[in-house]
């Protein structure tokens, strides 16, 4: 039975060095800076926002700023569990919390959030409680290094991340004849991931109509 070859950060960097065909140590050294732009660029490229995760914890009573977990990008939703029932905690504007309560030493059941920083959520009213709360949110990924040796892009998009990081270093090497093979590849590559993206995001509006 033949298993089917999985890209990792260390494959990714043998098939970049092969691909490119240079040995010389100021090249190597670039190849990680490479694939780190190639990431950023394939993520723009798709509107591709990152792992959808779920996080629990607790809210600390009298404590209206609670910090976001460890690579957020994007929220999408907050729930709050007052009494054993769920109750969903709404997306508004900093501005709308602070003239909805003013005085952040009032306290009560939270009601609305907002991004008070990029590190940081807003919420109001100020808890009265330690209420558990659960935020559904998307995660960056972690980027790729010899210690992260796959992630989503490994997984999902390996010829795009090859392609994307070859076209990377074009600024840097200058003249490469084979520049638009690989910019072909790379734009065939993510036209057919978008088709992808499409076709999920429709299919789940199908399923939200008829449920």
């Amino acid at each position: 039975m033949t298993v089917a070859a999985v890209m990792t950060y260390d494959s990714l960097v043998n098939d970049i060095q092969t691909y490119l065909e240079r040995t010389d140590t100021a090249t190597l050294e670039k190849i990680p800076q490479f694939i780190m732009l190639a990431e950023q660029v394939i993520a723009a490229d798709l509107k591709f926002l990152g792992n959808l995760q779920v996080a629990e914890s607790t809210m600390v009573q009298g404590e209206p700023v609670i910090a976001k977990p460890a690579r957020w990008r994007k929220t999408v939703s907050m729930n709050v569990t007052v009494a054993g029932k769920r109750y969903p905690v709404l997306l508004r504007t900093y501005e709308y919390i602070r003239e909805y309560w003013p005085s952040p030493t009032d306290e009560d059941v939270p009601k609305f959030f907002c991004d008070y920083d990029y590190e940081h959520w807003l919420i109001g009213p100020t808890p009265d409680d330690a209420y558990n709360y659960e935020v559904l949110y998307y995660e960056r990924v972690q980027p790729l290094d010899s210690s992260n040796q796959s992630n989503w892009f490994t997984q999902y998009a390996p010829q795009a991340l090859l392609y994307g990081s070859l076209l990377q270093a074009m600024p840097f090497l200058k003249n490469d004849e084979r520049m638009p093979m690989w910019q072909g590849n790379y734009d065939h590559i993510i036209e057919v991931l978008k088709a992808e993206n499409i076709t999920r995001a429709a299919d789940r509006q199908a399923i939200v109509r008829d449920s």
